[in-house]
């Protein structure tokens, strides 16, 4: 490092198995300097999150910013070129960063994998850690181990490109103290990462890259870059080398996709669409309208013209600033059912062919029996290209109502998508609580988003009085005692507390992580080093 200067973060928690070997002082040194240097501003965003929901709340109507204007209109500025192992990412894999994911992502045949951090997993402090050790040994190739019943995990000689993605500025990590404070665990999972393995993966020829989740806006993205460039150099690296794609998962960051390529531009690897949580970025800026009363989820689809919009306007951004674009998640997992498995996969390769068809670069698989079926129809439409930059999709001119035309879709909820939504929130409300936050439920891998768009569609459906109260209690309590039946470990009137704080409340709970994190995942301090 380029200074000597001491920012001392305080271990909240007990010392576990290899934690030296990542909390080492040089890293919470560094981690120290990030928090010092953008805690207060990351604070700043955060309450203006809050001051854009009320004002959009109140009526204010969201549109492209007029004081960005010139960026847009400037057709002459490009984000960096692809980084090393970064050009053709056809197919990516996604999930929790413990050992057995980690080499089974790596080994997918999948061009990308994306290390997890947030929605894939529930950040008790053990798994923090032992991601952080996953990777740093999947980097140095010493991850290879046999389960106790005897089955082998070995890399394979060709392995996936790593991207890391943080927790979002929203969440802190409480067992991390500075200036009497959490450290935000954004700036955590990022800087553990980068002190230890930046170096490690550009010896390595390519790269620390990232995914950058819940960005409402180009501030927010601007926050990032200057995490960037500060890290960077602390470590000596040259400005340009980290590279980052933006998760466009929030309705107001639609807004903004070229504001958000434009701020990172020298550190940009695109943006990719995120279907739920754009939907339950939807439902929180607008659930109190009528006009946005959603169906069943499985009914909104990426063919519902505000989702189409949303995508179309994503490829024609990235592809017009030389920017890859990357699509959503397939999320189906092999069950024991083959004419079921035939049926996933053949949905599967309707959802990509889509993608590729409406130019998408790559496009996102939850379980590596997907892989083969994602690569297959990119290929067929890349061949031996590693991307489809040159189709800038100009036919593409939307407008602020398009992006919001959701009307054109909304209807009630069936009494059937009223009982998924509540018993997918509870089941991964309990698998979560139990420190597991990527959970296979009715053939799909599940992630934190999942539950988000479930618990607060019945939020919306209460609010508007479509459905009876009542009658969601009644499920509530069938569904918790199926799930007791089923697992008998799980804690029944913590997940009842929880669904009830989340769902079922008047004013809703912007994430239902923050609050459940303090409650049950916090390891109360135990030691101060």
């Amino acid at each position: 490092m380029t200074t000597t200067l001491v920012h001392d973060v305080r271990v909240l928690a007990a010392p576990g198995q290899r934690h030296d070997e990542i909390l080492t002082p040089a890293a919470l040194n560094f981690v120290g300097r990030l928090a010092a240097a953008f805690g207060k501003r990351r604070q700043w965003l955060l309450k203006e999150r809050r001051r854009q929901a009320l004002r959009l709340a109140s009526g204010s109507p969201l549109d492209f910013p007029m004081v960005t204007a010139d960026v847009r209109a400037d057709p002459d500025w490009r984000v960096a070129p692809p980084a090393p192992g970064l050009a053709d990412r056809r197919v990516e894999i996604t999930g929790p960063p413990d050992r057995r994911m980690t080499v089974n992502a790596l080994n997918s045949g999948a061009k990308v994998w994306m290390a997890d951090f947030e929605d894939a997993t529930a950040p008790t402090w053990d798994n923090v850690v032992a991601g952080q050790l996953s990777l740093l040994d999947a980097i140095e190739r010493r991850i290879d181990f046999t389960t106790p019943e005897g089955k082998e995990y070995r890399l394979n000689e060709e392995i996936a490109t790593i991207m890391v993605r943080p927790r979002g500025w929203h969440l802190d990590e409480e067992h991390l103290e500075y200036d009497g404070r959490p450290v935000p665990a954004a700036l955590v999972d990022f800087g553990l990462y980068f002190f230890h393995c930046a170096q490690r993966q550009i010896d390595a020829g390519y790269g620390p890259y990232f995914y950058l989740p819940k960005l409402e806006n180009r501030y927010e993205a601007h926050l990032w870059n200057d995490v960037f460039v500060l890290a960077q150099d602390l470590l000596g690296i040259p400005r340009g080398t980290v590279r980052a794609t933006v998760l466009i998962e929030t309705i107001t960051a639609a807004f903004e996709m070229e504001e958000i390529l434009h701020e990172l531009r020298e550190h940009s690897a695109g943006l990719n669409a995120g279907r739920w949580d754009y939907l339950f970025s939807l439902i929180k800026t607008f659930g109190h309208r009528t006009d946005f009363l959603l169906p069943d989820r499985v009914k909104v689809t990426m063919t519902a013209p505000f989702m189409r919009a949303y995508t179309d306007l994503l490829v024609h951004t990235c592809h017009k600033r030389g920017a890859h674009a990357i699509g959503g998640m397939a999320a189906q997992v092999p069950g024991k059912d083959p004419a079921a498995d035939e049926a996933a996969s053949a949905k599967v390769r309707l959802d990509k062919e889509r993608e590729a068809g409406d130019g998408f670069d790559g496009s996102w698989v939850a379980h590596p029996a997907l892989v083969p079926v994602c690569r297959e129809v990119f290929d067929a439409v890349l061949a031996d290209r590693p991307d489809q930059l040159d189709r800038t999709r100009d036919d593409v001119d939307i407008a602020p109502a398009d992006l919001l035309s959701v009307r054109r879709i909304s209807g009630p909820p069936t009494t059937e998508g009223v009982r998924t939504n509540i018993s997918v929130a509870l089941r991964y409300y309990a698998a979560w609580l139990r420190g597991q936050g990527a959970v296979a439920i009715d053939g799909l891998m599940e992630d934190a988003a999942t539950a988000e768009i479930a618990r607060v569609q019945i939020w919306q459906w209460l609010r508007h009085r479509v459905i009876d109260r009542k009658a969601v209690e009644e499920i509530v309590e069938e569904e918790l005692a199926a799930l007791g039946a089923e697992h008998p470990w799980a804690p029944v009137d913590d997940i009842r507390a929880l669904f009830e704080r989340t769902a079922m409340t008047g004013e809703l709970p912007l994430f239902f992580t923050p609050d459940a994190y303090t409650r049950h995942l916090v390891s109360r301090p135990q030691v101060a080093a």
